[in-house]
């Protein structure tokens, strides 16, 4: 099998089990009181957020180049929400309301079992490991933390800080920088998102299936070049480290 000098990875559905609701009533009415609102403003406070986000989506799309799939920083929508609703929206500020509303938000959050050890390993390999993320910063990084992942990964690029998101070949050929794109692969569980998006730029791909995979399209636009029917990154683990992964 072919060995690869850079390893990317998706995070959620790929190394970590998430679920969050951002929909419940139940949710809206704590992120009501987080600005000083009544419970029953809810409702109110849910349709300004969404239209904040919709205006903030189509101001980037209006910018960027035709065909380009862009990403909104949720930093800029609540900084406006704040402010909207009488604090100052700094920076520090911004970041205690963001981690509460997706605290708030999470009904649970959870590594998959051997996922630090599938990291570790390729570093201890001299496999370069990088986290390529569709997600927002002011949630993601708190949660890497959370779960002691943050130092497992050389480099973390995450779409919210880079302004577009895979599939796009632009999000893609940022990660790969100067690297060869036939010396990496791309490991997720997204057959659009993570597989035909990373074979769009010529990485090679490995498609792991878990949960939280979303149901693969009649034609895929790019077939995997590996594939893995069912979450086990502890087997994953043992094929790379054996067979993959020489750190060259």
């Amino acid at each position: 099998m072919k060995q690869y000098r850079t390893v990317f990875f998706d995070l959620y559905g790929t190394l970590v089990d998430i679920h969050t609701d951002e929909a419940a009533p139940a949710f809206w009415k704590q992120t009501a009181k987080l600005l000083g609102l009544c419970a029953g403003d809810w409702n109110a406070l849910k349709g300004e957020y969404l239209s904040r986000c919709a205006a903030e989506q189509a101001a980037l799309e209006a910018e960027a180049p035709v065909g380009a799939l862009v990403e909104l920083d949720l930093g800029r929508v609540f900084r406006s929400l704040l402010q909207a609703h009488g604090r100052s929206g700094s920076a520090a500020e911004i970041r205690s309301f963001a981690w509460d509303f997706r605290r708030l938000s999470t009904a649970h959050l959870r590594a998959y079992a051997g996922a630090a050890e599938l990291l570790q390993m390729l570093r201890r390999r001299g496999v370069e490991v990088v986290l390529l993320s569709n997600a927002q910063s002011l949630f993601t990084l708190p949660e890497l933390d959370k779960l002691g992942l943050r130092d497992c990964f050389d480099r973390i690029l995450i779409s919210s800080d880079c302004g577009r998101k895979k599939p796009d070949p632009a999000f893609f050929r940022l990660g790969l920088g100067d690297r060869a794109p036939q010396d990496c692969l791309m490991i997720g569980n997204d057959p659009v998102c993570d597989i035909a998006g990373a074979a769009a730029v010529g990485m090679d791909t490995w498609y792991i299936r878990s949960a939280l995979s979303p149901k693969e399209p009649a034609e895929l636009p790019a077939a995997p070049t590996y594939r893995q029917p069912h979450m086990d990154l502890r087997a994953l683990c043992r094929i790379l480290e054996k067979e993959l992964c020489s750190g060259a």
